[in-house]
């Protein structure tokens, strides 16, 4: 006799089992991870140079050359020019502007003593028809106009750059350093040519001044421009010679 129970179990035994859901192998979860990540590298790429691109466009960069005045640059020009728009009307205006002169009273009054320091100013020289003076103050005539061309071609045609600096580029930028630089160099020699002028008389216009007057009334007025036009000979020489190296790929040693 056949036992109910043995048949029973063997029947149970035989019977299939359900199969377990299949779960994702781990290549495919490493791969999918990946994927997540480069999309969100992409995005944060995509992101970064959005960002880039807007800063750019807001503060451009200047490649190559370009020129921006020195701040010694620009106090001297803003300390100068006045004072030589004021002499060169005293000069070119005389006798209107001298002593006596309906010109004179309140501008150019202090003009009577600097005549008396220098007599290239005063009544000595006018008297004497010396074409010193005004020939002088043509040029100082020139100088201002080639100055003034300088300062308004950077105040008008600057662009601003990365960093809140403001610079001139292209051919208004070389063309202001360039007239910058050749009216810095005719200040330059023209004051030379003063002094010299004075050591070749004899001293004959300033010999008669004790030497605390000609130190503070004719040396340091008359050195200020020495050191002024010097300095910008300098700074505005050395932006002309980085552009010709620039233009040349020349590197600077």
């Amino acid at each position: 006799m056949v036992s109910t129970r043995s048949s029973s179990s063997r029947a149970g035994s035989a019977a299939p089992e359900t199969p377990a859901p299949a779960t994702p192998s781990s290549p495919t979860r490493a791969a999918a991870a990946a994927s997540t990540k480069r999309t969100s590298a992409g995005r944060k790429s995509l992101s970064k140079s959005s960002s880039s691109l807007s800063s750019s466009s807001s503060s451009p960069s200047v490649g190559g050359w370009s020129h921006a005045p020195d701040a010694p640059t620009l106090f001297w020009l803003g300390v100068s020019l006045p004072l030589v728009i004021w002499d060169t009307i005293y000069v070119l205006g005389r006798p209107h502007t001298m002593e006596n002169g309906w010109l004179h009273w309140p501008f150019w009054s202090p003009y009577k003593l600097y005549g008396e320091v220098d007599h290239v100013y005063g009544w000595k020289a006018f008297h004497a028809k010396s074409g010193f003076t005004s020939a002088q103050g043509a040029l100082n005539a020139i100088e201002t106009v080639m100055y003034l061309a300088y300062a308004w071609a950077f105040f008008t045609k600057a662009v601003d750059v990365a960093g809140g600096k403001k610079v001139i580029t292209g051919r208004p930028g070389a063309q202001a350093v360039l007239i910058g630089f050749s009216a810095a160099v005719m200040t330059l020699s023209k004051t030379l040519l003063y002094w010299l002028n004075e050591y070749y008389s004899g001293f004959d216009n300033i010999g008669h001044n004790d030497i605390v007057s000609l130190i503070f009334l004719w040396i340091i007025p008359n050195g200020a421009w020495l050191v002024g036009s010097t300095w910008m000979i300098y700074s505005l020489g050395a932006d002309i010679l980085q552009g010709i190296e620039t233009a040349s790929h020349v590197k600077n040693e």
